[in-house]
């Protein structure tokens, strides 16, 4: 996936791609499976639209007990940072380095580095604040993850100030395009 399949604004600052295929082998299941999803406006996500599963042994039957043990959700999860860009320049210009938030995740498995998460955290209410609000809210949401918890995990907050600071961001008009229905039925 590169940042030129990213057509699909969302937010004030995030591109994404319009949808995705991701295919990955559980080989202890002897299962391959691609799911199809498609970002759909409405629900503010991607919404799986096709799974195909495949077995890759001669002694595994793709029957329901054994495909109900594929995390279709979780592939998901796992595909989406890799279809969400963001550029730290001027997005018109056609110079402009956009980064997927996978490419931004580091080792220790952080969306910001711990610096500019503690510069975030100490500010007022300014534009570092919300973009960083909008990235981590996008990067969740989009893929079926709860924003708050990333949002308290990334940047060390309670949940209360992370729910205000998502408040604060949609007020703003920077989750536009974006949302996350908590208690949805995980691979819905």
């Amino acid at each position: 996936m590169t940042w030129r399949v990213a057509t699909q604004p969302v937010g004030s600052a995030l591109r994404i791609a319009p949808g995705f295929v991701a295919t990955t082998t559980d080989d202890a299941l002897g299962v391959q499976t691609s799911v199809t999803t498609h970002y759909e406006q409405a629900e503010g996500r991607y919404v799986i639209k096709s799974v195909t599963n495949t077995a890759t042994r001669d002694d595994v039957e793709l029957n329901y007990p054994t495909v109900a043990k594929v995390g279709m959700q979780a592939i998901v999860q796992a595909a989406a940072p890799r279809c969400i860009f963001v550029t730290l320049d001027d997005e018109n210009d056609p110079k402009a380095k956009w980064l997927s938030v996978d490419q931004l995740t580091t080792a220790a498995g952080r969306i910001l580095p711990p610096l500019v998460a503690a510069e975030v955290v100490k500010r007022g209410g300014g534009d570092a604040r919300m973009e960083a609000v909008e990235l981590l809210y996008g990067s969740a949401a989009l893929a079926g993850l709860p924003p708050a918890k990333l949002l308290q995990q990334e940047l060390g907050i309670p949940h209360r100030t992370a729910s205000q600071w998502i408040i604060d961001a949609r007020k703003a008009g920077r989750l536009e395009g974006m949302n996350y229905n908590a208690g949805r039925p995980a691979g819905g």
